[in-house]
């Protein structure tokens, strides 16, 4: 019995389904984490009107480079380091591993926020659209709790099923927002093309900061490559051609869509435009235009479907960095655990979904606005929590390669790393000084300073954490940030411990 059950297949495994993702795939998780319709459609035009400020497609072209800066670095350590939990990973091994533990806490509370965000504009997208079209009037949350459950459902399949529902949506949407664009262009407000939105004076005063951290929040997804090396194939190239590929399609499909919407609107209508019209105001500036009603309601389901898939793609980015800390007994070993069959973290899953649906219940019982409060608070936090990983990755990259280059140049390791700290920490100053713009509140409102507190509040959760393992579980703070390999380094230890006690 002994004999066959140690080659039994077991129902659970420590390691993540390989060689199923190839460079377009992991591209699709990247694109659909940032979706381009949503971004332009729903994020770009609630910024209008909560930040009163126009210039989103030099904010757009800002970043992009700033994020190219970054990404040489990041790229040159996923070559070094395969783990689904990328940016801990990355923290760990370059700034140590309490810093590391730190840097998952931040992770998985700005994912998780960014990914919970999205039932909110669905629920209330959605709502909209039916009251419009057919005159029902059916509460955002029981739209949202569809959603919900499409996503628990498919968080537990095979990774490259979710992989081609994403190409699919991705594909259509993608098509829409270039019709858009095309169309916008061709009907200049006021007879003639202007580019005021891409000039300094667009960007400019207290307001920078929140139009930059709301354009960082529409890139996150670029960084997502990594988090799926363990499911790549030829992960090296894979994950460098995903990275920079995504960064670039992001760049142009934003900044030439923001910048069309803006000729055809009119840079100085834009503002109240947005706080008119919310969301609509890109389908109703489109539907201005067509002759073919039937094209903005395509556009208006395919808006939809964009928000699906980005809330499934942020689904699939929690789960395998909480994976990666399961496995590595950051948390508990549980969530460390895919099911043999379909290679998914199932625990992990499950516990973004049970996440994801208290935060739903709870918004529906208070009350709140599920489109500002929900959507646009959340989503542009979780985006100011990855600008701090971005920094904090940054370092790492520096300190990691300064103690052994590895045969990486000194373009890769050092100088590019830099030049994106020094961008990315005047954002950061820029944000934090004006908070209270980006979500659209009062400055003395005591939100400014509470959201961005949150991080640091996990942050220091982590750090303690990560010195309790320390003391208490020595075995498991040895394998912090090691992704795949700890599983075996843990089983050696977990079988000397039981033959120690055995004898």
């Amino acid at each position: 019995m002994s004999a066959t059950s140690s080659v039994r297949p077991s129902a659970v495994s420590q390691a993540l389904a390989r060689d199923r993702l190839g460079v377009l795939s992991v591209i699709m998780f990247a694109l659909t984490a940032a979706a381009p319709l949503m971004v332009v459609g729903a994020l770009v035009t609630t910024a209008w009107g909560a930040i009163g400020v126009t210039g989103f497609p030099l904010g757009f072209v800002l970043m992009a480079a700033v994020l190219a800066l970054f990404s040489f670095g990041y790229v040159a350590m996923s070559r070094q380091l395969t783990n689904a939990g990328a940016f801990y990973s990355y923290i760990a091994q370059g700034l140590g591993k309490p810093f590391g533990v730190a840097g998952s806490f931040v992770a998985l509370l700005a994912y998780n926020m960014m990914q919970v965000g999205l039932y909110g504009v669905f629920g209330a997208a959605l709502s909209d659209l039916l009251k419009a079209k057919f005159d029902l009037g059916v509460e955002w949350w029981v739209l949202a709790l569809a959603l919900w459950l499409f996503v628990a459902i498919m968080g537990l399949l095979r990774v490259e099923v979710n992989s081609r529902v994403l190409a699919v949506l991705l594909a259509a949407e993608i098509v829409v927002v270039v019709v858009f664009d095309v169309v916008f262009l061709a009907n200049p407000n006021g007879g003639s093309i202007t580019v005021d939105t891409f000039t300094p004076s667009s960007l400019s005063g207290p307001a920078v900061g929140a139009v930059l951290v709301t354009c960082i929040t529409a890139f996150v997804g670029f960084e997502a490559a990594p988090v799926f090396s363990e499911e790549a194939k030829r992960a090296g190239t894979t994950v460098a051609a995903a990275t920079f590929l995504g960064l670039a399609v992001m760049t142009v499909l934003y900044a030439l869509t923001s910048w069309a919407a803006s000729v055809t609107i009119g840079p100085a209508n834009l503002v109240d435009a947005a706080k008119q019209q919310g969301p609509d105001l890109i389908f109703n500036t489109a539907a201005g235009h067509l002759n073919s009603a039937w094209i903005v309601d395509v556009a208006h389901a395919l808006l939809l479907t964009s928000i699906a898939a980005g809330a499934l793609s942020y689904h699939n980015t929690v789960t395998r960095y909480t994976f990666a800390l399961g496995r590595e007994r950051v948390l508990p070993a549980v969530f460390g655990r895919t099911r043999a069959r379909s290679g998914a973290p199932q625990a992990a899953s499950l516990a973004q979904s049970v996440v994801g649906l208290v935060v739903i219940v709870a918004y529906a019982v208070a009350g709140w606005d599920p489109l500002v409060r929900l959507f646009f608070w959340m989503g542009t936090t979780g985006g100011l929590g990855i600008l701090f990983l971005i920094t904090a990755t940054s370092l790492a990259v520096v300190c990691y390669f300064g103690r052994d280059r590895r045969g990486e140049n000194p373009w890769t390791w050092l100088l590019s790393p830099v030049l994106a700290l020094l961008g990315l920490g005047y954002v950061i100053y820029q944000a934090l000084a004006n908070y209270a713009n980006l979500l659209g509140v009062e400055p003395t409102s005591g939100l400014r300073w509470q959201l961005p507190l949150a991080y640091g509040v996990v942050a220091v959760a982590g750090l303690l954490w990560a010195l309790a393992m320390r003391a208490s579980r020595p075995h498991a703070y040895r394998v912090v940030g090691l992704g795949a390999k700890a599983a075996g380094v843990l089983a050696g230890t977990d079988h000397g411990s039981r033959e120690a006690v055995s004898r």
